[in-house]
């Protein structure tokens, strides 16, 4: 007579020796491939290799002589290589052998001044060097009261021969301790007293022509003779 089963308790091997006696009956997995399959498997015994045996059969070898040992490759002109850099050296040369791109009117330096009624443009075009310059002084190493007295003397010589746009060479006063001595001089000048009724406008000079340290100044054909209180409008 069998124990009873005891009702609640778990036994997960209970079954294992029938599972065991079953797995014989089981098929194998060549059991599972049809004898077709199987036979052509057998009869075509090709590798990986002799199938790449099989396809370069009909490969020739290429002579050595008619080799390229390295590809051309087109160069890229000298002109074209790192443009950017070449522009910038390109620029810094120019501006310092010939002062090409520097603006003079684009620094603190920079001074101009126009009579009354006078087209702005006028001023602009003095600067950019569109008149001629028919005459110049220097007034380096000069004191003050002996700058003045050459000053108006050539102003006077230039309006009797009739000469339109002038040249005054002043220096920048970069040596002053304060502000540029002369140059301070030659703004007040053109701006009061008698040389005002002369003088049409005035700029600073471009760089070949002396820049910040030299003034163009054009000037009237007759003395401007209405009266009035103020007559420049200027900025430094």
């Amino acid at each position: 007579m069998k124990p009873p089963k005891s009702i609640g308790m778990f036994r997960p091997f209970e079954n294992l020796k029938m599972l065991l006696k079953n797995q014989s009956s089981v098929p194998k997995r060549d059991d599972c491939v049809s004898p077709e399959i199987l036979s052509e498997s057998q009869d075509d015994p090709d590798t990986d290799l002799d199938m790449f045996k099989k396809a370069m059969a009909d490969v020739k070898k290429i002579s050595r002589g008619n080799c390229l040992e390295k590809i051309p490759t087109k160069k890229t002109p000298s002109r074209f290589q790192n443009t950017t850099e070449a522009e910038i050296l390109m620029r810094l040369e120019n501006l310092v052998k010939h002062g090409t791109g520097f603006v003079v009117a684009d620094t603190p330096e920079y001074m101009e001044g126009s009579g009354r009624d006078v087209n702005p443009e006028i001023t602009k075009r003095l600067h950019r060097g569109d008149f001629s310059v028919q005459g110049h002084i220097d007034l380096h190493g000069l004191n003050v009261g002996d700058a003045h007295q050459a000053f108006e003397a050539f102003l006077r010589q230039s309006i009797a021969m009739g000469k339109r746009v002038v040249l005054i060479i002043h220096g920048r006063g970069l040596s002053s301790p304060a502000e540029p001595i002369l140059k301070t001089k030659v703004y007040e000048w053109l701006t009061s007293g008698p040389w005002r009724k002369w003088v049409m406008a005035f700029s600073s000079a471009r760089w070949c022509d002396g820049g910040a340290g030299a003034t163009y100044v054009l000037l009237r054909q007759r003395p401007f003779s209405k009266r009035f209180s103020k007559i420049w409008k200027t900025n430094e």
